[in-house]
């Protein structure tokens, strides 16, 4: 995978080289969450405009980022790493990703459950999830999905 411009020569100067690939590949996945993160947030604050309320309406938008993730994830992040069919990969990215999802969105539950503030702004809930399992989903994605 080519070095990410500008960046890319710094993290090899600092880290080495095997280092700074995965810590390249660790910004390539951070860029891949935040845009996953704006595909999770739009879908919810759509299904809550349909009626689905705040939880039917955040499982079916993490379903949505999810999928948008791994595709990025698999097109960029990762690029010629992890086989087999199309979907078997994404089912795969899914599931091993649960552990990510329980983190995520018990976070976000755990959030609209006690906080007013995000009962009344969803977002924020999403954005705590995001972080909250972030660490893990890359981990699992690089060792699990997109071995290489």
């Amino acid at each position: 995978m080519s070095d990410i411009p500008l960046v890319g020569p710094v993290l090899v100067r600092l880290l080495g080289a095997e280092r700074a690939a995965v810590a390249q590949e660790f910004v390539r996945f951070g860029v891949v969450g935040t845009i996953g993160f704006v595909v999770d947030s739009g879908v919810l604050y759509g299904m809550l405009w349909l009626g689905a309320g705040l939880y039917l309406g955040r499982a079916i938008s993490y379903v949505a980022a999810a999928t948008a993730t791994w595709a990025l994830n698999r097109a960029w992040t990762f690029r010629g790493r992890g086989g087999g069919a199309v979907h078997r990969q994404w089912a795969l990215f899914v599931a091993v990703n649960l552990v990510g999802f329980a983190l995520n969105y018990g976070t976000y539950a755990v959030l609209v459950a006690t906080v007013p503030v995000v009962v009344a702004h969803p977002v924020l809930g999403v954005a705590a999830g995001s972080v909250a399992g972030m660490f893990t989903n890359f981990a699992l994605s690089r060792r699990v999905v997109f071995k290489g």
